[in-house]
């Protein structure tokens, strides 16, 4: 294991953390997500060396660092507010950590153009920083970062303060960047995006606890617990085993019928999750090989970002559903309209017995 945490607790007032536990593979992209004050920063703070934890360790490839100042523990870290040196070039903010390491300057001006180059930022260097965009300071905070090489790259909303264009053209660069650098990365985010984008684990915090951790795929779809289910926005539906057959398990749920691909006994009652961007909604019945198909009334409209959220009632059963703007637009969604509802079988997923 190339990082492990164990037991790690600290209580510093407002944000603590309890017993967590966790393990990264090396070169894992790992998103720790949570809401606000959760200890996502401090988790990441305590790796780093800010915090001594109360009780636990930090290991890195076999070797406890929990005490090791943090200059030689081979991190790196990029926040949110990029923290870059106001007085400085671009080329010598990026150079700043490689200097400390390397007296060869033509040795410190490849490594920089290098990295430059795969940021696309190789044009700035001799801008100073309060003459870029957000986006251009976080690609040189991020280049400052990689360029020593770290073992560990760990990142602090680093896409928070940035517009939705501008994250979805860093996070391909930051994903291509890591694959050059082969990064380890413990990326703490409150955007779901960032997950689906980039991560190859997610963990699930809340309280100063790691409550989940796995695939993005795996967490998004089968949530432990109602937490967990409920902050990454999956609908979680008590449910009966009615009838297994032809590969299909059909379950009444609250009076609402439906089918999954996924197996159970006969006469179980199960809890059955089913993801909001899984669900379809159109104006008419449509012409569909899925499996679950109904007519719901809108009961509320959300828009969160570049997002909006329903709420529908389909007989005892409610749903959220994630949709576009424009989508929300072309269908003239509103507060009690009615509108057909379609999920596959492979949408439904079982998730305990």
């Amino acid at each position: 294991m190339f990082l492990e945490l164990e037991n790690l607790s600290i209580d510093l007032g407002e944000f603590k953390l309890s017993g967590v536990s966790l393990g990264v593979e090396e070169g894992d992209y790992v998103v720790v997500i949570g809401p606000t004050g959760s200890g996502k920063t401090v988790l990441i703070e305590t790796i780093n060396g800010f915090y001594t934890p109360e009780r636990g360790r930090i290991l890195m490839c076999g070797k406890d660092i929990t005490s090791l100042p943090p200059e030689e523990r081979g991190i790196s870290v990029v926040y949110q507010d990029y923290v870059l040196f106001p007085h400085m070039s671009v080329y010598d903010n990026i150079a700043y950590g490689l200097r400390k390491r390397l007296k060869d300057e033509h040795r410190i001006e490849m490594k920089v153009k290098e990295v430059a180059e795969v940021l696309r930022i190789d044009h700035l260097f001799e801008r100073i920083p309060t003459t870029l965009s957000g986006g251009e300071m976080q690609r040189v905070a991020l280049a400052r970062a990689l360029v020593v090489r770290p073992r560990l790259l760990l990142m602090d909303e680093p896409f928070s303060a940035l517009d939705v264009r501008t994250k979805e053209k860093l996070r391909k660069l930051v994903k291509s960047a890591i694959r050059t650098y082969n990064a380890t990365v413990l990326h703490i985010t409150h955007d779901f995006d960032d997950v689906f984008g980039l991560a190859t684990k997610v963990a699930v915090m809340k309280d100063g606890k790691v409550l989940q951790v796995g695939e993005p795929e795996e967490v998004f779809s089968k949530p432990l617990g109602d937490f967990v289910a409920d902050f990454v926005g999956t609908n979680v539906l008590r449910c009966k085993v009615e009838e297994v057959r032809d590969g299909m398990t059909i379950l009444s749920c609250s009076g609402v019928r439906l089918y999954s691909l996924d197996s159970a006994c006969l006469g179980e009652d199960v809890d059955v999750s089913i993801r909001p961007e899984n669900i379809i909604v159109a104006r008419e019945m449509v012409s569909s090989s899925a499996k679950n198909s109904f007519r719901g009334k809108v009961t509320e409209v959300v828009e969160s970002g570049h997002l909006v959220w329903l709420s529908l009632s389909i007989g005892g059963v409610s749903l959220k559903v994630v949709i576009t703007p424009n989508s929300r637009d072309l269908l003239g969604i509103e507060a009690e309209k009615e509108l057909y509802v379609l999920f596959k079988a492979a949408s439904v997923r079982i998730l305990n017995g």
